[in-house]
């Protein structure tokens, strides 16, 4: 087994060039903190770059950064927080869920995977904030897309299509992001007691609000005692998160408590406090528990996400707590999978997709890991694929089974919200 360190981007090509010289598969990694979501990989050789490091410029002035594929996110987001800056997207990390120290995550895997926070439902995802690429194919040709400024028209914008592929189409070396800055400050409202459906109700109000709600959540009883150290006790919380300067946080506090005063008691919770809580939701704490139970990132219609998760409960057992209004659903199986049976509950409660974040290796073997694509999408995710990488030698079957181009059908999955 051969693992290539490069430490520059010629020496990225030159790996890639051999492996499909040679038509061998190669396994695109960082710092691994993701390695476990997909499908297991057979690969023999591994083009490792977490050598390949550093920021190369940052413009706080111009709101843009670039860096080499290999730096670790936390270094970059310390940089930027000393700038009074941030990535507004948020993105999480699947260190603490995957049993791994956080803070390895790299900002080549924030694209790859298509990285995403709480503020998705406000400033969206990584596809929404890059500016541009430099990367290698699997054939073994070296090309950009983009560039380093916000408006930028170059022809096709490859680098969004790089968004959610986890390193099946292309060996990333540099990426360019928008940053913005960051808020003067946050207060989150919680409002207490509220089942499932009530919580829906209200955080469809207060988003529907002139109030500016930039994340909505709702934890059920007991989830709350696994975020901020378990100061919230066990009742339910259904967070509402307000950003900006001072005076027009307090003023969008006063008008969401009139507006959702009937829905029960409210308390705040602000500054750090309020920080920390949604790096919690942000990072799925309530199930980073040490153990491999499945975890499951399920998108849906947020009407509809928490009559789904009851008829789930009705024939397997399941924990649940909501993210982006109720759109987004974490849940954790106290035994198998249950992907069929999850499946066919979305599609019965409004549709969306599903991602097997957390399991064994054999049951990553065994289940649809990503949501299998209609054969429209799966057709053009397989021509993507076949322009890409012909000979199939990034991360082959992390996404599907199988070794050939045709059968990649998930290149694309994780772009919607």
């Amino acid at each position: 087994m051969t693992t290539f360190t490069p430490t520059t981007s010629a020496e990225v090509l030159t790996a890639v060039q051999w492996a499909v010289a040679e038509e061998t598969p190669l396994e695109i990694l960082g710092h691994g903190s993701k390695r476990a979501i997909g499908r297991p990989l057979q690969c023999e050789h591994t083009l490792n770059l977490s050598q390949l490091s550093g920021v190369t410029l940052y413009e706080p002035a111009e709101l843009v950064l670039s860096a080499r594929s290999g730096t670790p996110l936390a270094e970059i987001e310390a940089l930027l927080a000393q700038n009074g800056q941030r990535f507004d997207f948020e993105p999480m990390d699947y260190g603490p869920l995957l049993g791994q120290t956080p803070g390895r995550g790299t900002i080549g895997g924030t694209l790859a995977a298509n990285l995403a926070g709480p503020r998705r439902l406000k400033a969206g995802a990584a596809r929404d904030h890059i500016l541009g690429i430099h990367a290698v194919s699997g054939r073994g040709e070296a090309f950009k897309s983009g560039g380093r400024v916000v408006k930028n028209v170059t022809g096709y914008d490859l680098s969004k299509a790089m968004a959610g592929s986890w390193g099946t189409l292309a060996a990333l070396t540099d990426v360019t992001f928008k940053v913005l800055p960051a808020a003067e400050t946050e207060t989150t409202l919680a409002i207490r007691g509220l089942l499932d459906d009530n919580a829906t109700a209200a955080m469809a109000l207060a988003m529907g609000s002139s109030a500016e709600v930039s994340s909505a959540a709702h934890l059920p009883e007991r989830m709350t005692a696994r975020v901020l150290d378990g100061s919230l006790g066990g009742d339910p919380a259904t967070l509402l998160r307000v950003e900006g300067f001072g005076p027009s946080v307090a003023y969008r506090l006063e008008q969401l408590k009139q507006l959702l005063g009937n829905a029960g008691a409210i308390e705040e919770i602000s500054g750090e406090a309020s920080a920390a809580l949604w790096r919690d939701m942000r990072d799925v704490r309530p199930f980073a528990d040490g153990s491999d139970k499945p975890v499951w990132r399920v998108s849906m219609p947020p009407a509809d996400a928490h009559n789904m998760v009851l008829a789930l409960r009705m024939q397997a057992a399941a924990d649940a707590f909501y993210d982006w209004q109720g759109g987004l659903v974490w849940l954790r199986m106290e035994g198998e999978p249950e992907a069929d049976l999850l499946r066919m509950l979305i599609r019965k409660f409004g549709g969306g997709h599903a991602t097997l974040v957390r399991a064994p290796a054999a049951w990553r073997a065994a289940v649809p890991v990503f949501e299998p694509q209609p054969a429209a999408l799966a057709a053009l995710s397989a021509r993507l694929k076949a322009e890409f990488d012909p000979k199939n030698i990034f991360n082959p079957g992390r996404m599907v089974p199988g070794s050939g181009p045709a059968t990649l059908t998930g290149a694309t999955e994780g772009k919607t919200p």
